[in-house]
């Protein structure tokens, strides 16, 4: 600004001078202008020269000359540049304070001014001065606490213990007229809305007062104090309709406002402090008046750009989050309502490095499918094998070794992880769904997999459950075909001898790694026929029948756990006594013996002598055993039939054997 003045002074001035001196005919109205452009000029000149003085008069009692010459040339150039002498004016100034000053008294003052001054106050020191502020401050920082009195102690204790504030709990009349009052100001708006629908400014006062009666009711749901005579009366007094209502208001800040309203009533479980009659009243009033479809179309509108927007489409999750947390068997209507078309349109978009709202929405997928078979239905249905394919294919974080270089990438990449584990247990839970085994397999599913458990990327782990889900039970037998084809043998087999141990963030341990990876054996075992079979037997008596030893190795390291488990053992009934020992490690021995039992009956002779060899010291009593108790135990996995047969397999296994 200072810089381009003068410049503009000098332009306007010499075009009108030149002008004058070519005695131009310009028109009066020509003329009138650049007159009053030089009478605009000439004003701001005098006002600069008046705001002059008056910075001059405290620089100068400051003992600042050096700023004050600084400004004086800036202003002169402005002076020089317009034809006037404000450099003279300021002369005069100048010399009016210094002679009208008396420098000693000024100095007086300060040093009053210095005395009374408390230490903590911050101050500008003058020119020469040392500041003593520094040296005061490092002092009082560096003071031990020891040095403290037990009252100062005690004085620090209160300033942060009774800083809280406590909302005052409210009685139910106060709540009644709260209540009534938004629903009051909720149908106004509507009223002045129809009424002047072309007129902003007629209805938006009623919308501020709406807006404000929101920020009250917020308020009232941050105390648990009064949340289930709150749940009742908002249900009693039909304040849910007219609440919900506004959910579909043309103004986004009301729309997100109602939004906060639920996401505090429901944040970090407050639900559950409710009693279950008032939080049943009010969540069953929510969802009768169809909360998930109104939400949906919320989000569905909400610009995530906006950082309000942003802020509501996160707290609709979490709504929804705490809700179907507190009441699981609503996901159904929850996916029915639109949720879960909503959530797989936008587990497809990325707005950011760090994306919230992708994240927690991986997560709502995950609470959806976990326990929900129509939810498994929907999500094949609406081509979400697809998605979460895709997905996954374009979402594989980086080793740690190159993400761990900043804070930066660190937060990527834990947001990575977790969008991953949760795609991961999406993708899981929809297997279970035979339809979404057949288009896992169309999806060429199998050959992503085998392709991550190849480069050995930090999804390894998920990758490795996925096909655990895939090649289970009598549904798997054509991706059991297919994942011998696409050679995922030579993929399964080095993760068989070696549990992968190089990522040091893992989505499963060690021995859930081996469990799936027994496991997809097993079930390769049991659904494979003909050539494929012998290919997969063949893999056994290779390199000196390392793998029939990794094997036994797998089978010493279970039997010694199960033992142990048994002997610590209290006092159960057989079932608790099973269950319990099933997930102390009985599980994965029960594989690795079904395994044993196929290599000694597929395998030549020479392997069963291995494995005899190796149980010199041990008894085979125990494998029967132990083979004995998986045939009377099988899941309910398949049919009648399929279950039947594979008993009397598992029966005839241990009878060669």
């Amino acid at each position: 600004m200072w810089r381009g003045w003068p410049t503009c002074c000098t332009q306007v001035r010499a075009v009108y001078c030149r002008a004058l001196s070519a005695h131009i005919r310009c028109t009066y109205t020509a003329r009138k202008c650049v007159r009053h452009v030089i009478h605009s000029l000439h004003v701001l000149s005098h006002a600069i020269e008046a705001g002059f003085r008056y910075l001059s008069t405290y620089l100068i009692a400051g003992n600042q000359r050096g700023t004050s010459c600084r400004i004086s040339t800036r202003i002169s150039l402005i002076a020089s540049s317009s034809g006037l002498r404000i450099s003279e004016a300021m002369s005069s100034e100048k010399r009016k304070i210094s002679s009208s000053t008396d420098q000693d008294s000024v100095r007086k003052k300060i040093r009053i001014m210095k005395e009374k001054q408390p230490p903590n106050t911050s101050k500008r020191p003058a020119a020469g001065e040392e500041d003593d502020d520094d040296e005061w401050e490092s002092q009082r920082q560096f003071k031990k606490l020891d040095e403290l009195t037990k009252k100062e102690k005690q004085d620090i204790l209160n300033k942060y213990v009774k800083t809280k504030v406590f909302v005052e709990a409210l009685d139910e009349a106060t709540l009644k007229r709260l209540i009534l009052v938004f629903k009051k100001r909720a149908l106004k708006n509507k009223e002045m809305k129809v009424k002047f629908p072309d007129q902003p400014e007629k209805f938006m006062e009623s919308e501020v007062e709406l807006h404000e009666t929101l920020q009250e009711l917020q308020i009232v749901a941050t105390n648990p104090t009064n949340l289930d005579l709150y749940c009742m009366l908002m249900v009693k007094l039909g304040a849910v309709p007219s609440l919900l209502e506004l959910l579909s208001h043309k103004n986004t800040d009301i729309a997100v406002g109602v939004v906060d309203f639920l996401q505090k009533f429901t944040y970090k479980g407050i639900l559950h402090k409710i009693q279950k009659e008032g939080a049943d009243t009010f969540i069953n009033a929510l969802f009768e008046q169809q909360v998930c479809a109104l939400l949906v179309q919320n989000l569905e509108r909400l610009d995530e750009t906006v950082t309000k927007e942003d802020n509501g489409v996160y707290n609709t999750l979490d709504i929804f989050d705490e809700l179907l947390v507190f009441r699981p068997d609503l996901c159904a209507d929850a996916g029915k309502q639109g949720l879960m078309k909503w959530l797989l349109r936008r587990v497809k978009i990325k707005t950011t490095p760090i994306d919230l709202n992708k994240c927690y929405a991986c997560h709502l997928l995950s609470i959806l499918l976990r326990h929900t078979p129509e939810n498994r239905l929907l999500l094949g249905d609406l081509d979400g094998i697809d998605v979460l394919l895709q997905q996954l294919a374009s979402h594989d974080p980086q080793t740690a070794q190159e993400h761990d270089l900043n804070e930066w990438y660190d937060e990527i990449n834990k947001m990575n992880e977790a969008i991953m584990e949760d795609l991961f247990n999406v993708l899981c839970s929809s297997l279970m769904a035979t339809v979404n085994r057949d288009r896992f397999l169309r999806g060429e599913g199998l050959q992503l997999m085998n392709l991550i458990l190849r480069k050995k990327k930090m999804s390894l782990n998920g990758s490795l459950k996925v096909l655990d889900h895939a090649l289970n039970g009598p549904d798997g037998k054509d991706n059991c075909s297919k994942f011998v084809d696409i050679l995922g043998l030579q993929t399964i087999f080095p993760l068989f001898m070696k549990t992968p141990t190089k990522n040091r963030k893992r989505m499963l341990t060690a021995e859930e790694d081996e469990k799936h990876v027994i496991s997809i054996i097993v079930s390769l075992l049991k659904n494979c026929k003909g050539q494929q079979r012998q290919t997969l037997l063949s893999y056994f008596t290779e390199n000196d029948y390392e793998k029939v030893d990794r094997l036994m190795e797998l089978h010493f390291k279970y039997l010694e756990k199960v033992e142990e488990m048994k002997k610590n053992g209290k006092d159960e009934d057989e079932e608790e006594s099973y269950l319990r020992r099933l997930d102390g490690g009985l599980f994965i021995l029960q594989l690795v013996d079904y395994v044993l039992l196929e290599v000694c009956t597929g395998c030549p002779p020479a392997v069963t002598q291995r494995v005899r060899d190796l149980l010199a010291q041990r008894s085979l009593n125990k494998i029967r055993h132990i083979m004995r108790e998986y045939a009377d135990n099988l899941g309910d996995a398949g049919d009648t039939e399929w279950k039947e047969a594979e008993q009397r397999r598992i029966l005839q296994l241990i009878d060669k054997f």
